[in-house]
């Protein structure tokens, strides 16, 4: 008796212990009854969040596609249903999350142009919490347009700009090959998702398993573009190569086809022409995440940096194909079948480093129920990351191999 009694006085202390974290959390919480989002007069919308705490914010609209963002430092959407949020019809979709380091976002997809006339947060000076309301009316196409735009640089997770006086050294044989791996999405961009499952926790979790497979195979120094839950913009995933000087760039991602069929690995290299439909669907949609999220990655390229961008790409072209070819031996290896065409080309912007050997791997596609089960099983994952290890062992000695037939 006394024991049973123990054991349960122990799961108590656990409860409560666990409620008391919960409470004392130094995060701003949403208050799902005291939140909706509902059509209002004038052709508008209004937005009430409700939080357990007052926190600055920052709220702007954007352009192309027109969608309205709100900045939090930081807000925990743990309990935040979207479906039940949004009660209006002049807004199409949001999404919610982590967006850097300190601040979450909110970005809410419009469904018309409309403008923002009124926005204050109200704190309740006796219990902490806090009341944000927005209010918009209908406004004209031009007008919106005007007034959208992000205050001061969007790209929050960008280094500041750095003079290049010489170029990279070559590396002795003997030195670690730098592998950045890159869990596609994160944070406000959940990626592909069906049901409960999304594209973004599911790769950050194949990242980690890769980063630690090749951490035990030796040879290989990793960095993740991101290890945790936050947004990380295209271009701020590239920066982050060149800040660790790597030698190869691999980007993880597992998408949702709504037209036709497909599963298995698919391993991509950049091209301006994608090599098919699927192809190229994959790359606006995955460019597009960007834009939701606030940058926007046109018109960034001059001519003259282009022209530059294509003389160093000669070089790096041959060895990111040969990168390509090698993932797909790696992975056939140890998963057997892949996609039946596992090597393909598009334009996706987070290949765009010029200098940096360069693929994109769609592991799976979650549309299909083969791949959502692999995806979801420890071992045929681990089996993936060898086959990335394996990939990853050959091609260092080929490129080694070709480096050494050029200096003859």
């Amino acid at each position: 008796m006394r024991r049973t009694f123990f054991s349960i006085l122990i799961l108590w202390l656990c409860s409560a212990l666990t409620i008391q974290a919960q409470e004392f959390s130094g995060l701003a919480r949403l208050n799902a009854e005291g939140s909706a989002i509902v059509d209002a007069r004038k052709g508008g919308a209004q937005i009430d969040l409700a939080l357990s705490q007052g926190v600055p914010w920052r709220v702007f609209t954007l352009d192309e596609p027109r969608r309205l963002v709100i900045d939090f430092r930081e807000v925990d959407w743990s309990n935040a249903d979207t479906n039940t949020l949004l009660q209006s019809e002049r807004i199409e979709a949001i999404r919610v999350g982590g967006f850097r380091p300190g601040w979450s976002r909110l970005v809410a997809d419009l469904s018309a142009p409309m403008a923002i006339t009124s926005a204050e947060m109200q704190v309740d000076e006796t219990t902490g919490n806090a009341h944000l309301q927005l209010k918009l009316i209908a406004t004209e196409p031009e007008a919106f347009a005007q007034s959208a735009g992000t205050p001061k640089d969007p790209r929050w997770d960008l280094p500041s700009p750095s003079i290049v006086t010489a170029p990279k050294s070559g590396k002795p044989d003997w030195a670690a090959t730098v592998v950045v791996l890159d869990p596609g999405h994160g944070g406000v961009d959940p990626g592909a998702e069906r049901g409960h499952v999304q594209e973004k926790v599911l790769m950050l979790t194949l990242a980690r398993e890769i980063r630690d497979t090749l951490r035990r195979a030796g040879g290989f120094e990793v960095f993740l573009t991101r290890d945790e839950d936050s947004f990380v913009s295209l271009e701020g995933r590239v920066a982050t190569a060149h800040e660790v000087n790597a030698d190869i760039f691999i980007s993880l991602h597992a998408d949702v086809l709504k037209l036709g069929q497909a599963s298995g690995a698919t391993v991509y290299t950049l091209s301006k022409e994608a090599s098919d439909a699927a192809s190229q669907y994959l790359a606006e949609r995955h460019d597009r995440s960007a834009l939701l999220a606030g940058i926007d990655l046109s018109g960034t390229d001059d001519q003259i940096a282009n022209i530059l961008l294509d003389l160093v790409r000669q070089e790096t072209t041959p060895r990111t194909e040969r990168l390509a070819q090698a993932m797909v031996l790696g992975m056939q290896g140890t998963l057997g079948k892949l996609n039946n065409k596992p090597y393909r080309q598009a334009a996706f912007s987070v290949l765009k480093a010029a200098d940096i050997p360069s693929v994109l791997i769609e592991v799976g596609f979650m549309s299909s129920d083969r791949d959502l089960q692999n995806l979801n099983d420890p071992s045929w994952r681990q089996r993936l990351a060898e086959g990335i290890r394996d990939g990853l062992q050959a091609w260092v000695i080929a490129d080694k191999a070709a480096r050494d037939l050029v200096r003859q």
